[in-house]
């Protein structure tokens, strides 16, 4: 029996399973960084009692999740945020030729609110917890062109309004101070109309329509860690997705 199998007996999961949701929660619990490589797979399977075969597998999908990288002739390291990888993967509005701008982002407010019910579910808060709202303004080829409002945990994010000033994308700064790794987002999306702030902000009329953007953040363990509402004006630039 593994060591592992002895942990959690008893249990029904595939053993490479077992040995992903340990890996997981050792990055979660800190002991490898962004960035920092992973034992061997010789190493891990003495560590955890298992065959070095078990150990690919695991890897095996926890790189096709985005949560290890592995880079050739170096090893295996846990995936980081870079401005540029965060921004690219989940900031979806393009121009017509398909090319997405970089942003410039204007933060307009930072503040601690009473969440309504629909953010307390998805964020699984307590009915008495604050959120902290950020509120910023992000351009597109010099015009402002989206309006969104951030929504995170005070308990899990203390001092973000500390953190000047906020960089472009907030991931890396969830991850950098914070030991928090965004791996995936579901997002909903719907049309709607601009009210006169949004109308003010993005320099459009009140009613003008835009698109809502629901996007809840997930860690590399499952749990959200952030709600994020953008209103979008789509009069120059759309919303593209590649499916594959």
């Amino acid at each position: 029996m593994s060591n592992l199998e002895r942990e959690n007996s008893p249990r029904f999961q595939p053993l490479y399973q077992q040995v992903k949701e340990h890996l997981i929660r050792q990055i979660v619990d800190g002991r490898w960084a962004p960035g920092a490589p992973l034992p061997s797979e010789a190493q891990l399977g003495t560590e955890l009692g298992v065959s070095q075969g078990t150990v690919r597998k695991a890897l095996d999908e926890m790189t096709a999740e985005k949560v290890v990288v592995r880079r050739q002739g170096r090893g295996t390291f846990v995936a980081e945020h870079s401005q540029e990888q965060a921004l690219f993967h989940f900031f979806r509005l393009a121009d017509e030729a398909g090319v997405t701008p970089i942003p410039a982002s204007e933060v307009l407010s930072v503040k601690d609110i009473n969440p309504n019910a629909r953010v307390v579910e998805l964020l699984k808060l307590s009915s008495t917890e604050l959120v902290t709202q950020i509120s910023r303004v992000r351009s597109l080829s010099g015009q402002p062109s989206v309006y969104e409002d951030v929504l995170l945990s005070k308990a899990l994010f203390p001092g973000i309004e500390a953190q000047q000033p906020l960089p472009n994308t907030l991931y890396t700064l969830y991850q950098m101070h914070y030991g928090f790794s965004v791996l995936k987002a579901r997002e909903r999306v719907r049309a709607v109309s601009a009210n006169a702030r949004y109308a003010e902000i993005l320099g459009i009329d009140e009613g003008a329509p835009l698109l809502e953007v629901e996007r809840l953040a997930f860690t590399i363990d499952g749990n959200p860690i952030e709600l994020r509402y953008s209103y979008c004006n789509t009069e120059k630039f759309a919303y593209q997705v590649e499916l594959t």
